[in-house]
């Protein structure tokens, strides 16, 4: 098959599609806590792999993620009550509970145990609300990843609305060549990146060469740079099937992540987290963060669309980049990307990119998605669904220039998380 076409069902998430399949047997982050941050709070609309529901706290405080609709007429439960412990529809009363169960159907009370709407189970973890949305029956352990497991005070996560498909997002965050462009000259200013050694490598050398290794988590992706004399600098992504990413940190400020999920099949949710392992990120770099530098981006409060968009080219300053503060004249590390992933469309045009021996990453994850795609069809289970899969680190380090990454890496990085965070 084409790698155009491939791509194509790889962008395509809806309930019957096979990526829509495998993606649904994870958990999916849908929204941050704080959105419902209070029992019986107004609800809010989510759309998640092309599905319209409806969030809530109920009266007992646990989140509920249910289909946005009624099942009598199809009215939107978004304009209902959430109150005693369950969402009720504004039009008739009908009233349903975090399972889907309708509760209260005033009218016909006889029959309310024969109805129900969709509902997908909750669980939170790392300020974020996850929903499992595939098989009952094959409901996985809880999501592994580091970040989720450390205290409040030592991460921040935030998200921002993306208007492209998730696959050319998700493909920005293990693409590391690009940084030696399109951020060159923001590296030594950004707070989260400023005064990091790594920045002196990545910009003397704009060539990476990579060396991308099959894991039981999804791929480890080397990118290799010349560091000193004797040494070579490396940034160790790590990405987690289907849609994490581990960022290789940057000198003494904090790790960082994404996920980038799916709304529908053109645009999805850019996640955005930095942690630190042990001990609290500094109220100078959380500051930072709030302001949405760093990875993190200035956004609407409530649609979390950016403030600098598609619809006002992204605020392009010619005049910054004739100064050289910025490389493309867009401000800031995130809508440097998205501006680009952007301006690809909606939905990329796979059929005619031209892939580079640099893009070798891409290439494979692809691959990696397309396959979980036809075994789970056949019965064999995606990759990275258990907890302990998904413990591992990216990292930023200087090795000799006899020295094995892979080797390194392997007894650096997987399933060791009590080890030191490697970062130049």
């Amino acid at each position: 098959m084409k790698m155009s076409e491939l791509a194509q069902t790889l962008v395509r998430t809806g309930p019957d599609t096979a990526m829509g399949k495998v993606m649904r047997r994870y958990w999916v982050p849908a929204l941050l806590s704080s959105e419902i941050a209070q029992p019986d709070c107004p609800p809010v609309r989510v759309k998640l792999l092309g599905e319209r529901l409806l969030a809530f706290r109920d009266t007992a405080g646990r989140p509920a993620l249910l289909d946005e609709f009624c099942r009598h007429r199809g009215a939107s439960l978004y304009l209902g009550r959430n109150e005693e412990c369950g969402i009720r529809c504004s039009y008739h009363g009908w009233k349903y509970d975090l399972t889907g169960q309708c509760v209260e159907l005033p009218s016909a009370p006889q029959i309310a145990e024969k109805v129900r709407i969709k509902a997908y189970p909750c669980i939170e973890l790392g300020d974020i609300v996850w929903a499992y949305m595939g098989p009952p029956e094959q409901r996985p352990e809880p999501p592994g990843l580091e970040w989720c497991y450390v205290p409040k005070s030592h991460r921040y996560v935030s998200k921002r609305l993306q208007e492209c498909g998730w696959l050319q997002a998700m493909e920005g965050g293990i693409d590391t060549t690009h940084a030696s462009w399109v951020h060159r000259y923001i590296l030594d200013k950004d707070p989260m990146h400023k005064h990091a050694a790594a920045n002196k490598y990545i910009k003397a050398d704009r060539n990476a060469i990579f060396d991308i290794v099959d894991a039981p988590h999804g791929l480890t992706i080397f990118g290799r740079r010349n560091g000193e004399a004797d040494s070579y600098y490396y940034r160790i992504t790590q990405w987690i099937f289907p849609w994490f990413t581990l960022i290789p940190p940057f000198g003494p400020h904090a790790l960082g992540g994404h996920m980038w999920i799916p709304i529908d099949d053109e645009n999805c949710w850019a996640w955005n987290i930095n942690f630190f392992p042990d001990k609290p990120i500094p109220e100078e770099e959380l500051s930072a963060m709030q302001r949405g530098e760093g990875i993190h981006a200035k956004c609407d409060p409530v649609t979390f669309r950016p403030l600098a968009n598609r619809d006002n080219d992204w605020l392009i300053d010619r005049e910054s980049q004739r100064t050289r503060e910025t490389f493309s004249g867009v401000e800031g590390f995130a809508i440097q990307d998205a501006s680009l992933q952007e301006s690809m469309g909606r939905i990329q045009d796979y059929a005619n990119e031209f892939l580079v021996p640099t893009d070798r990453a891409i290439v494979m994850a692809r691959r990696s998605l397309f396959r979980a795609a036809e075994e789970l069809e056949r019965g064999i289970e995606p990759p990275a669904l258990a907890t302990e899969s998904q413990r591992v680190r990216a990292a930023s380090v200087l090795l000799s220039r006899n020295q094995k990454a892979t080797e390194w890496a392997r007894e650096a990085l997987d399933n060791e998380l009590s080890k030191p965070v490697y970062t130049v």
